[in-house]
This record gives structure tokens, C-alpha cells and sequence, in this order.
């Protein structure tokens, strides 16, 4: 289940009010990308799209953790009956399916971590944790940013970026050029 839009946004601003910082704007840009390319991929719903890629990151709403944002956010959107971004909240941290690739602290309890391990064993990702995974790796608080510079970004904020990880989001890029027949950035820019 999903909220409608509307409701995305208001979730995501009221998530803001609560713990104020560029994670929100971060969250708009990926909705942006996302719903660009999904509008090019049949499959693929834009709407739904965009509702994802703007709450991704809707556990930051509950203050400043790393690995915590995603159990939060998985937690949060479960306990409103949102099971379809709950997932998002889960995978979209972990595009090869590991906790151990996660860039920053691990913050959660042992409970806590046991569950996102446990949920992303029993998860087979599909075109919208791809989808999100590759947005997310697009989008910078202040606009579009290409992976490369995402990422580097990333790395200068936390000293690493695992090279599978890295990868992985450079073939998640292929995986959606080769699908809408166009150069990612000239979509999403």
C-alpha cells in the first residue's frame, strides 16, 4: 500500500519539522529522478515512483542516525500500513543486499539490525528497489549530482565507499539506459 501524493508530501514535511537538514531536499531530487525515468520505462509506474523516491529516507524524521534512519523508516512506514515503502526504506541502502556494504555508523540495536538483515534476506529486489537504489545515488540536496559525484561525495563525508557498492550503482545506471534507450542524465537533468 502506498499514500496517495498528496500525503507523501505532507509525511516528508512533516518529517522535516522534526529534524530539520538537506535529507529532505535530498529525498525531492530522488523523487525527481525517479519519476523521470520511470515515465520511460512501461513497466513502471511514475506516480508510484515518485512517491518512493521522496520518502526513502522518511526515518530520518525520527533525529540524526545512519543505520538507524533505515530501520526507522522500514518500522514507520509498516506501522501506516505502507508495506510497498517500508520496502523502499530497506533497500534502498543496499543495493548488493548487504548490511555489511552500509556507508556509515551502524547506530541500530541488535534487534534492530537483526530485523534489516533478516527482511533483506527474504527480499528479492525489483525494478523499484533498483529504481530508487540508482535515484538515490543521483541525488544531491541541491539538484542532480551524477554518480561519480555522488558518490564522492559520499566518500568525503564518511572516508570509503566500497568498490562492489560503487559498481553496483554504475551497473544500476546501464541497467536503466539499456531499458529507455537514453543517457541517464539526459533525463533526469
Amino acid at each position: 500500500m502506498l499514500p496517495t501524493r498528496e500525503e507523501a508530501e505532507k509525511l516528508l514535511i512533516e518529517a522535516e519539522s522534526c529534524n530539520p537538514g538537506p535529507w529532505g531536499n535530498h529525498s525531492r531530487v530522488a523523487a525527481h529522478c525517479a519519476e523521470k525515468i520511470a515515465q520511460r520505462c512501461e513497466e513502471l509506474d511514475s506516480n508510484k515512483a515518485y512517491i518512493l523516491g521522496l520518502l526513502h529516507d522518511i526515518g530520518r524524521k525520527f533525529g540524526t542516525r545512519h543505520l538507524g534512519h533505515v530501520y526507522d523508516g522500514y518500522a514507520y512506514m509498516l506501522s501506516l500500513g505502507y508495506d510497498e515503502v517500508a520496502r523502499i526504506c530497506l533497500t534502498h541502502s543496499f543495493n548488493n543486499k548487504t548490511i555489511d556494504e552500509y556507508i556509515g555508523k551502524f547506530d541500530t540495536t541488535e534487534e534492530e539490525t537483526e530485523v534489516i538483515r533478516n527482511a533483506l534476506e527474504n527480499i528479492e529486489l525489483d525494478e523499484y528497489d533498483r529504481l530508487i537504489q540508482l535515484c538515490d545515488s543521483l541525488a544531491g540536496a541541491g539538484g542532480v549530482l551524477t554518480i561519480e559525484e555522488r558518490m564522492n561525495d559520499v566518500k568525503s563525508r564518511y572516508g570509503s565507499y566500497p568498490e562492489a557498492k560503487w559498481n553496483r550503482n554504475l551497473a544500476l545506471k546501464k541497467h536503466f539506459e539499456d531499458k529507455i534507450g537514453k543517457n541517464i542524465y539526459e533525463v533526469v537533468f
